[in-house]
């Protein structure tokens, strides 16, 4: 294949979603295999522009990546600066706190110093905890891993991130428990600068080819064997 797509994301290890890459240009987890399944239909190659969290929408805005694949749930806020595919996930979102922790509601964070990604949906969930401080992570190729830390050393008290990338970290790590889990039913999707109709069609017709032959669910399986599949009825 001739033809390359260049597609902006986090270099992070933030598995079943994505690994941090052995090579700077190699990538695994459910959100790389599933790109390669959609742009193997469009028969174009994938090569991965590594970028911190805040910059891949300008980056996509600026010409200098054709698409975000990398966690987007599909807000407002970010519809505005570039237009979705159809979605290729849905999530909920997810509190993480200390082992020792006892708060396992949001009406029991009063006080707490609670961590999330800047301008995220995550970080709109933790604004409707009443009480809490809130800290925002972001700049950092590994933003997950420093909210991660940042919580470990009791900098702050816990973070909300996506569902999917907590189930592994509460049942890997002896030093974190999940608090609670909202559902959220966040959908996410491909962002491809405003009007790349092209595209964002040949994406979109790629994503229900997937879909419908069911060679996307068994992806999802593969790496998240534990929640189910959720676009059999999109």
């Amino acid at each position: 294949m001739s033809r390359k797509i260049r597609l902006a994301c986090i270099d992070s290890a933030a598995l079943p979603l994505f690994d941090k890459s052995p090579d700077g240009t190699t990538r695994d987890g459910y959100e790389p295999e599933a790109a390669r399944a959609v742009f193997d239909r469009i028969g174009a190659q994938i090569e991965w522009v590594m970028l911190p969290w805040e910059d891949m929408i300008p980056a996509v805005r600026r010409g200098d990546a054709d698409a975000v694949w990398c966690g987007q749930g599909m807000t407002k806020e970010r519809a505005e600066l570039v237009d979705f595919t159809r979605p290729y996930a849905v999530f909920h979102e997810t509190l993480i706190v200390r082992a020792d922790d006892t708060a396992r509601t949001p009406q029991q964070l009063a006080g707490y110093r609670i961590g999330a990604i800047a301008n995220s949906t995550n970080m709109k969930l933790a604004e409707t905890f009443e009480g809490v401080e809130l800290v925002s992570f972001g700049a950092s190729d590994d933003v997950f891993g420093d909210m991660i830390e940042a919580t470990r050393s009791g900098e702050i008290d816990g973070f909300v991130d996506d569902d999917v990338v907590m189930i592994p970290l509460g049942q890997q790590d002896p030093d974190f428990v999940e608090a609670f889990t909202i559902m959220t039913g966040n959908r996410w999707g491909i962002g491809v600068a405003p009007g790349n109709d092209v595209l964002r069609a040949e994406i979109n017709a790629a994503l229900e080819a997937v879909i419908a032959d069911g060679s996307l669910e068994t992806i999802w399986k593969k790496w998240m064997p534990l929640l189910e599949f959720p676009l059999n009825d999109e």
